[in-house]
């Protein structure tokens, strides 16, 4: 007897799985295998992570969080009328670390001026504050986020 109700269980579930919903659309018959009438998603958790598109600073990983604070950051414009950034990136450990530090310039609308640096190898040790500085190659960019990540 159980064995009988078990069986049916499992099998209507299956079947139910499997299900397929029809719609008529201007005289023929669209099956939508998913469950859902299909068409384009609304995109989820659109300002959980963006911490790049409104801070100047961002820790790539919890453990450069945990280990580098930035305490001074300076922002200006070059003679030649470029953007100019200097950042004191600070040790807040009692060991060294090697860090990777890259600075993204961008324009009025918060976009990629094409102008970013490639990631720079920083070794701090132990309570150690070092100063990046970064220039942008065009008078594009008006405003920058410099990236901290691990070195892996």
């Amino acid at each position: 007897m159980k064995t009988h109700l078990i069986l049916t269980t499992i099998t209507t579930l299956i079947l139910a799985g499997c299900a397929q919903t029809r719609t008529a659309v201007h005289d023929t018959t669209q099956t939508v295998v998913t469950g859902h009438m299909g068409g384009a998603y609304v995109p989820k958790n659109t300002d959980k992570y963006d911490l790049e598109n409104r801070d100047p600073i961002v820790l790539m990983d919890r453990r450069v969080q945990r280990s580098i604070t930035v305490s001074e950051l300076i922002q200006g414009v070059s003679p030649e009328g470029r953007l100019k950034v200097q950042a004191n990136l600070r040790n807040r450990l009692e060991k060294p670390i090697q860090v990777q530090v890259s600075c993204v310039f961008k324009g009025p609308d918060g976009f990629s001026s094409g102008d970013e640096t490639p990631w720079q190898n920083m070794l701090l040790t132990e309570n150690a504050q070092e100063t990046v500085t970064y220039t942008a190659m065009n008078t594009a960019a008006v405003k920058f986020t410099i990236r901290i990540r691990e070195v892996r």
